[in-house]
């Protein structure tokens, strides 16, 4: 292992494989790839490596502003993390699986495309990424998400208004799934309910830090830091080499496989860049549609759960609704972003309730490059289908909450982002609709991988990073 290898040290070198980020899709990709194979690999990071203890000591997982790595054409952030571990590291480790249904949007509702896959396919990896994050969750789950292990560690403590939603609605509604420890493991204590886990104070919540430097250590790997990639150079339907600039100059490395692993943003850059811009390249930028609301309970008491989000209320997400509007699912909040109840004695008789909906893809959403061939995000807003399904949704809550005594609900307002850069680089069946083939592999390029939330050809509205993680770990167990 060399970690933060310098570039001169790689530069005209050749190795058998070249990974291009180091976020979720590419660092679980190369853990189950490390076990099947010996290869020379390089990991190419445009950012740095901040410990646990930097990031405390600086108030931030990373040195790199996301916002000054792109510019867009929308007052809409796109929040994404550049450093060693990518979106480990600010993540809040909420890990639901998608819904069966969610693969099989097209061919039972007739809107979007399908997954070229089906949730069976992927359950087993689903099960192997738990594992390896250490995963809390409810077992009662399996109603609606079948699974063929238990999840690893015991779900979270709800709080009194889950259980009194769980007791009525025991086949919808669950304690939030996370990789959040609810006991601790080896590497990390259980998590301290302190509300901030875009910066686990405590470090309870897994990252790459804690849980995967394994991966960036191992003895085949070389880490360079610092090396923002530019291009991929390629000729004859192969990727031959990889162009990257580190310190205001430009090297070049080549290699026999290649992983795309930046972020849906700086992965549809670098394929535009390389004149790889099929159809789909750089179309249909998508994440969740959120909404914050806020109930004040009648006599009842909240905030007594174990961690910051403690439930999932899926009354609304799956049916024939989908094909007029979009899923939505309800996360129940542990932490009083509104603030507390300016009622005497009524201080924590109030919910903080989050709704998403899921988006469809749209082409005019997308990344293109601007005059210096950096990322620039042309965005006209989320589908009519997202904005329908928030409106369903939002009339249907006092209907779905009936089993607390809810006195009022107070819409709290559009959430600018949800953190999840998806779909620039989307997966189907053929070149006619997508990037990427199941195996994550480019349809014309053999030897390209692309890995992380850009392949995704639809969103769901649970949180991404567990698929992301299941999705590399099935593309490396196919690997030869």
């Amino acid at each position: 292992m060399v970690l933060d290898v310098r570039s001169e040290q790689v530069a005209g070198e050749h190795f058998d494989v070249v990974v291009i980020g180091s976020g979720f899709g590419s660092a679980f990709f190369l853990h189950a790839f490390q076990k099947r194979r010996r290869a020379r690999v390089l990991l190419l990071e445009w950012g740095r490596h901040n410990s646990h203890a930097w990031q405390l000591e600086h108030g931030a997982n990373t040195d790199l502003k996301d916002e000054e790595t792109y510019r867009s054409n929308s007052p809409k952030p796109w929040n994404y993390t550049i450093g060693l571990g990518g979106g480990t590291n600010c993540w809040f480790a909420q890990t639901p699986r998608l819904h069966p249904n969610d693969f099989r949007l097209k061919s039972l509702y007739g809107v979007g495309q399908d997954w070229p896959m089906t949730y069976d396919d992927l359950e087993p990896f689903y099960c192997q990424a738990e594992t390896i994050m250490s995963i809390s969750g409810d077992p009662d789950m399996a109603t609606i998400m079948p699974r063929s292990m238990a999840f690893p560690q015991p779900p979270h403590r709800m709080s009194t208004p889950d259980r009194m939603m769980k007791a009525d609605q025991p086949d919808q509604h669950f304690v939030m799934p996370t990789a959040r420890a609810r006991l601790a493991t080896q590497q990390r204590p259980s998590c301290c309910a302190s509300l901030r886990c875009w910066l686990c104070p405590a470090d309870a919540k897994f990252t790459a830090n804690n849980g995967l430097m394994h991966v960036f250590e191992h003895p085949d790997v070389a880490v360079c830091l610092g090396s923002e990639v530019r291009r991929l150079d390629h000729a004859a339907g192969s990727v031959r080499a990889v162009r990257f600039r580190h310190g205001g100059k430009e090297y070049v490395v080549t290699g026999d496989l290649f992983i795309l692993g930046a972020n849906g943003i700086q992965s549809a850059a670098i394929m535009l860049r390389s004149d790889l811009d099929g159809e789909f390249v750089g179309h249909g930028l998508h994440e969740s549609y959120g909404w914050n609301m806020e109930v004040y309970l009648d006599g009842v008491d909240n905030f007594d759960g174990s961690t910051i989000t403690t439930g999932l209320n899926f009354g609304l997400y799956d049916g024939d609704h989908r094909s007029r509007h979009a899923a939505a699912l309800v996360y129940f909040e542990n932490r009083w972003q509104h603030g507390l109840r300016p009622d005497k004695g009524r201080l924590r008789q109030t919910l903080p309730l989050v709704i998403v909906t899921e988006d469809l893809l749209e082409a005019e959403n997308s990344v293109r490059l601007d005059e210096n061939d950096n990322a620039f995000i042309h965005y006209k807003g989320p589908a009519s289908y997202a904005v329908e399904g928030m409106a369903r949704a939002r009339e249907k809550l006092p209907d779905l909450l009936r089993p607390l005594p809810v006195e009022k609900i107070i819409d709290r307002g559009l959430r600018r982002t949800e953190s999840h850069v998806q779909g620039t680089l989307r997966m189907g069946r053929d070149p006619t609709d997508s990037v990427v083939d199941r195996n994550l592999v480019h349809h014309s390029f053999r030897n390209l991988l692309i890995v992380g939330t850009s392949t995704f050809p639809s969103c769901s509205c649970a949180n991404p990073s567990l698929t992301a993680a299941a999705l590399s770990l099935r593309a490396a167990s196919l690997i030869m």
